[in-house]
């Protein structure tokens, strides 16, 4: 792998604001390294820089060794400058309401500890020497949802997202010994396969009288491994509209 171009490890890259980040990455000449249940997009598998991806199971530690081992493999030996922790999941129990605190299987909320928590832990401890080479940087992917109570995020995708935005200020403290900087980017509403209908009651909450694309998000991903961020660690940059604010 040549060491002219960076490289980046982006995990849940098959779409919505994963699928976004890579194709910024990529559209700045990165290489990327990706991750997801499903295989790699049609369309993709022709860029020559979408140098990896690997199926995974994010919420299976077994398979998540695996993805470390392979994308450890693919850069042999080589410095990699960024982690983004971006896939996540916010089930609902089998009548369609929020996973909450009286509801639902407490199983359901072990795997989304698994994939929204743990998950991120497993592989920046598992990247942290390729990363420590790259002097680079890890962005987890928090929520909104993870600072106030949300009308249709469950109480386990919440909490989840509050315990990244904790584990995202203890890990910047703990790899800024390996000239590593952690952040992380608090997402509102934003348009993707996800959202349903519903969600159109919330603008009128959001000062910018809209929904974000997936691509605001991505480029803030961007900014927090590049360069440009290179004295910001620590932080947790609001991707809401403003809708943060109420």
């Amino acid at each position: 792998m040549s060491e002219e171009r960076k490289t980046v490890v982006i995990t849940g890259a098959s779409r919505g604001i994963g699928h976004a980040t890579a194709r910024v990455f990529l559209e700045r000449g990165w290489r990327i390294i990706t991750c997801s249940r499903e295989g790699t997009p049609p369309e993709c598998r022709r860029d020559p820089n979408w140098t990896t991806h690997i199926p995974t199971d994010l919420a299976d530690p077994g398979s998540i060794s695996n993805f470390v081992d392979q994308a450890n493999a693919a850069l042999d030996g080589g410095s990699l400058h960024g982690l983004v922790n971006n896939a996540g999941m916010s089930p609902k129990t089998p009548y369609k309401e929020r996973l909450g605190c009286l509801n639902g299987d407490l199983d359901a909320w072990h795997e989304v500890f698994e994939l929204n928590f743990f998950a991120s832990l497993r592989l920046s401890r598992g990247f942290a020497s390729a990363l420590h080479k790259g002097k680079g940087a890890i962005v987890n992917v928090t929520s909104i949802a993870g600072h106030s109570i949300h009308p249709f995020a469950g109480s386990a995708y919440s909490i989840s997202k509050a315990a990244l935005s904790a584990l995202t200020r203890e890990m910047a403290n703990e790899f800024a010994a390996l000239g590593v900087r952690v952040n992380a980017v608090a997402p509102g509403e934003i348009e993707t396969e996800m959202v349903q209908p519903e969600y159109e009651v919330l603008i009128p909450r959001i000062p910018l009288e809209r929904m974000g694309s997936a691509t605001d998000v991505a480029t803030t991903v961007y900014f927090l491994c590049s360069e440009d961020s290179g004295y910001i660690t620590g932080t947790e940059v609001w991707v809401t509209g403003g809708q943060h604010m109420f």
